[in-house]
């Protein structure tokens, strides 16, 4: 059987390293990252000569859906190549939007692929020393604006069947996580 497998959190809860350790485990697999598209969306920002703010109005009218869009239809033809195909992306409105995960098992089940979520779940204040230690441009407002930001995120776990919950606030949680969660998606 195909899976599509979703690794999902808030920003900096760990999702791209605990991606890419699952990754390297459960080979032969595809590693997508929607972040990769973001190269596009700072090229449309400049287009339009509009701040590059990833929380602003502009994003969510003009780019934020066609990300998860683009990235979904790649996993999907993906599965084509590979059994395994794993996508790193927070996917936060569609995890929480039961006819969102539907949709995606519909579109999984056309191809012979069903979903796996795994929810990468970290402390807020360690999410907070991880944005300012990758020092990345996508933070800057968030970190600027901290507790307008954090208002925004909803760090409780999803309401999904069969999701696998990741613990990634230190190195003991990330070593049991890892060991478990690879041995479910083994099975």
């Amino acid at each position: 059987m195909k899976h599509l497998i979703l690794v999902t959190s808030p920003p900096a809860c760990g999702k791209t390293f605990v991606s890419k350790e699952l990754a390297k485990a459960l080979k032969p697999i595809v590693y997508l990252d929607k972040d990769t598209l973001i190269v596009l969306s700072k090229q449309i920002f400049k287009v339009a000569n509009e701040e590059v703010n990833r929380s602003s109005q502009f994003f969510e009218d003009n780019i934020r859906n066609y990300e998860y869009d683009a990235i979904f239809a790649v996993g999907l033809e993906a599965l084509e190549y590979c059994d395994l195909v794993l996508i790193n992306a927070p996917f936060a409105r569609e995890i929480r939007d039961p006819e969102a995960i539907a949709e995606m098992r519909r579109k999984l089940a056309a191809v012979g692929a069903e979903l796996t979520v795994i929810w990468v779940q970290t402390d807020i204040e360690v999410c907070r020393q991880r944005m300012i230690t990758r020092n990345s441009d996508r933070d800057t407002w968030k970190l600027e604006h901290w507790d307008e930001y954090i208002a925004t995120q909803n760090f409780n776990k999803p309401d999904i069947d069969g999701l696998l919950i990741f613990n990634n606030s230190n190195e003991e949680e990330f070593k049991e996580s890892i060991k478990r969660i690879t041995a479910e998606l083994k099975k």
